[in-house]
């Protein structure tokens, strides 16, 4: 990231490459639609690319700082789409059932997809970057909160997520 500060095209190409994929699959996440997520992936780069020299090395990790710029996008280009589907996260697992998954199976993986997509928008964010593997301190930087009010919106989101899919147990 120091040599993209100085505009070094070949760093950047390398910085794209390794992170790329993840934040792709983050958009889609929110997004639910690939040219989306591919358009809002683009766009995080080249926000990272035109922001470069805001980063500081030491006092967030990029990733870190890489993940709260595609989120801010994301939620800019939801508010912008009034007549956009709520914003929804992947299913609990990606892979998600076969095409010969029993209808109790999907009924299941609709019912989280919905319970999820109706937590209100920083809650959703926390169990999207805690469940793919952020830490809590890395999720909290990225969500711009305490650690403290991390364990607060994931508290809250899983016990609505418990309430709704209760009959599911």
């Amino acid at each position: 990231m120091a040599l993209v500060q100085h505009q070094d095209h070949e760093a950047f190409a390398v910085l794209v490459s390794r992170h790329l994929d993840a934040i792709h699959a983050f958009a889609y996440r929110f997004t639910r639609n690939a040219d989306d997520a591919a358009d809002l992936a683009q766009e995080t780069f080249l926000r990272v690319w035109k922001s470069a020299g805001s980063w500081q090395a030491g006092r967030v990790k990029f990733t870190t700082w890489l993940h709260r710029i595609a989120r801010n996008l994301c939620i800019d280009a939801h508010r912008r789409r009034q007549d956009a589907t709520p914003v929804v996260i992947e299913e609990i697992e990606s892979d998600g059932p076969g095409p010969h998954a029993a209808p109790e199976e999907e009924e299941l993986r609709v019912a989280v997809t919905r319970a999820l997509a109706a937590l209100p928008e920083r809650q959703r964010t926390a169990v999207v970057l805690c469940h793919r593997g952020m830490s809590n301190r890395d999720a909290a930087a990225v969500l711009n909160v305490s650690v403290d009010a991390l364990e607060s919106l994931l508290a809250r989101a899983r016990r609505t997520l418990r309430s709704v899919l209760g009959e599911y147990r």
